[in-house]
């Protein structure tokens, strides 16, 4: 924590990164550093390589401040909730501080500082914080709540506890505007996502005995809807509600015919390892993975359920 300190101290022209189609927290966390940095006078810049982030997320401070180029005069990077390199959209060459609540971190930073334990790189963000006697504004608070807010599933998490919820008394004390996250961020969703939700679920089948919620999602449904990578989400979650539903996956095909795919477990079955065998990583009830090859979305299908299947065995 301290050579943090040190590193932010020491560089002229700083850069937050959020990853590649980024989240709440992702975006929550980023800008919550870019008010911190600011408040030590540094030059800051924000880095995102996803040109079209969904709007919800414009609630958070900063979020016009995004840009889609890394500056080249940069001397220090601060990577925010970048589970792996790839996220980060481009190679950066200077240093880099990786901060990051995922388990399957690949540290990949000059720093890392990666708290497993915790349920929002924001929550980790807001202990940095207190820990060094920082003081947390109006727009750090809103940011840091964002971010909590999304990833604890809007706390109806398993993970959320007692200090989640004094970690929100101490936000919204400090002036977060967590009726307007909540109002942007939990209840606000577009055209284009309503006509996904209705394309994912009507082509939506129960696979191991009704335990899977499988979702393929071709370029075509994406390019039909209109919608955006992250609207792929509410779905994938929602099917856990499902009676019987103990694991659901997605395969959404990219414009390049890539597969990413997303894992989300309400079981014993350990989603991490699952998509750390496909070449990913994330959470035990929450990963991602990547597919490269030139599979067709059966293909995939027939690959990830077979390594859903041992999971179940487990």
């Amino acid at each position: 924590m301290n050579k943090i300190i040190q590193m932010i101290k020491s560089a002229d022209h700083i850069v937050v990164v959020s990853h590649l189609n980024p989240d709440a927290d992702s975006i929550g966390s980023a800008s919550a550093m870019y008010s911190f940095l600011l408040q030590n006078h540094k030059k800051v810049s924000w880095f995102c390589k996803t040109e079209i982030i969904d709007q919800k997320l414009s609630c958070i401070p900063w979020f016009e401040k995004i840009r889609t180029s890394f500056p080249s005069s940069a001397d220090l990077a601060i990577s925010l909730d970048c589970a792996d390199k790839k996220r980060l959209g481009a190679e950066i060459e200077c240093d880099l501080i990786n901060i990051d609540h995922h388990a399957s971190n690949t540290f990949y930073g000059s720093v890392n500082f990666v708290k497993a334990d915790f349920i929002s790189t924001t929550e980790i963000l807001y202990d940095f914080f207190t820990i060094n006697g920082v003081k947390i504004n109006k727009k750090m608070a809103t940011a840091l709540y964002a971010g909590l807010l999304d990833d604890s599933d809007a706390f109806l998490s398993d993970r959320v506890d007692g200090t989640t919820f004094a970690t929100v008394k101490e936000l919204i004390e400090l002036g977060a505007d967590f009726k307007l996250c909540n109002k942007n961020i939990v209840k606000s969703i577009s055209l284009a996502a309503l006509r996904l939700k209705a394309i994912m679920f009507k082509n939506m089948s129960l696979e191991c005995d009704g335990k899977v919620a499988l979702f393929c999602v071709s370029d075509e449904d994406m390019k039909a809807s209109g919608a955006v990578a992250e609207d792929c989400e509410a779905p994938l979650e929602e099917s856990l509600n499902l009676a019987y539903v103990e694991v659901a996956l997605l395969l959404r095909q990219n414009s390049d015919f890539t597969i990413k795919g997303s894992l989300r477990s309400k079981s014993s079955v350990d989603v991490a390892k699952i998509a750390s065998e496909a070449g990913g990583g994330g959470h035990a009830y929450r990963a991602g993975f990547d597919l490269n090859s030139t599979l067709s979305l059966e293909e995939a299908k027939s690959e990830i359920l077979i390594l859903i299947k041992k999971g179940f065995v487990v």
